[in-house]
């Protein structure tokens, strides 16, 4: 309510402007009164903070007003201020009115300032070409103003694209690693389960354990990932730890239970590396043997992770049937996780047989 009355008293000492003005001006022929003046300079205030709000009307209240004072007393002075707060007037509304509005304000304005100074005044031909380009040179400062706030914002919405598309696939490519190796392996055991149930109900118990740890640890890696994509909503589960190359002896040890070896071999010194490096050099490990288990055919594999001074090096090497390189998403993943590390990827058959995935990831400047 208070702010309604605000509005209210705000638009009537607007709409009364045009008249006080006209009041000061003509009293100051005989000798300006301070407290008209400070009344006058107060509601020109006033008229241009409305202006910020309603661009439109206020700019035809205070050219009114003005014109009215140029009627009244027609010299240099007032009519100096007219052309400027009417030009002012337009420059703002060129900053925040499209085109096809600011464009016919700043034409009618320019045309009505002439028509006014050439009435109540006798200006020279130089004084009304003076008008007509400040007229236009304010239009396109105010609309180069409007200019640079909308391609910047065309930019923030740009980025704000590309950063939303980068996530998703950032998203995509952990569901991907971590549901393709878990299924994988899965399926594995599963198959193995069922062949040996009846002959060797032992084997099947080690096959149903397998598939019980591996989809708890499938349930623990999307719970992390769903509580991080609603982690604004109260109450959700803290986070755990994301794995890491320190968790490749568990992988080695899952993939054992599907029927696959996988030796991991460490070469260098072992420190502390980016979580980003750490993460996506263990997903790249991941997809790379669960590509050994589901299409080599072979019961090897190797994996070497050689920590150099300037760079990290993962190779994941296999003695099986290899398979066709660029087939379903899991090289398209991993190569562009070691892109986005700006390393480099490359992954084909070896020449004595089996299939080899290298990815080199630089360190220096991380």
């Amino acid at each position: 309510m208070r702010r309604i009355a605000w509005m209210v008293l705000a638009w009537l000492g607007a709409v009364l402007y045009p008249g006080i003005l006209f009041v000061t001006v003509s009293h100051g022929t005989q000798g300006f009164d301070g407290v008209e003046i400070l009344l006058s300079a107060a509601l020109t205030g006033l008229v241009a903070a409305l202006l910020i709000r309603h661009p439109l009307p206020v700019h035809v209240i205070l050219f009114a007003a003005w014109t009215l004072a140029l009627l009244e007393m027609p010299n240099g002075t007032v009519a100096g201020l007219f052309l400027l707060l009417t030009d002012l007037a337009v420059a703002y509304i060129a900053a925040t009115r499209p085109r096809s509005t600011s464009v016919p304000v700043a034409v009618v304005t320019g045309v009505l300032q002439a028509l006014a100074v050439s009435a109540f005044l006798v200006p020279s031909e130089s004084f009304l070409i003076t008008i007509v380009l400040a007229m236009a040179i304010t239009w396109m400062a105010g609309n180069s103003v409007r200019v640079r706030r909308a391609h910047a914002e065309a930019m923030r919405v740009q980025a704000t694209a590309q950063a939303v598309a980068a996530e998703r696939l950032r998203i995509a490519r952990e569901l991907h690693d971590m549901v393709a190796h878990s299924i994988g392996i899965i399926a594995i055991q599963a198959g193995v389960g069922g062949r040996v149930i009846d002959t060797q109900p032992a084997e099947a118990r080690n096959a149903l354990d397998a598939i019980e740890a591996t989809s708890r640890d499938t349930l623990s890696g999307l719970r992390r990932m769903l509580t991080a994509l609603r982690k604004d909503d109260p109450g959700t589960a803290p986070l755990g730890p994301a794995p890491s190359l320190n968790d490749l002896d568990r992988l080695a040890e899952a993939t054992k239970d599907a029927g696959v070896h996988i030796d991991v071999q460490t070469t260098g010194t072992p420190r502390p590396l980016p979580p980003d490096v750490d993460l996506s050099a263990y997903r790249i490990v991941q997809e790379a043997v669960t590509n050994v288990v589901r299409h080599a055919g072979t019961e090897n594999g190797r994996v070497t992770i050689d920590y150099r001074d300037d760079e990290l090096v993962v190779e994941i090497e296999d003695d099986g049937q290899g398979g066709m390189v660029g087939t379903g998403y899991g090289l398209v993943g991993m190569r562009e996780r070691v892109t986005l590390l700006r390393g480099e990827f490359t992954a084909g058959p070896r020449p004595g047989g089996g299939f080899r995935v290298t990815a080199r990831i630089p360190l220096a400047g991380r």
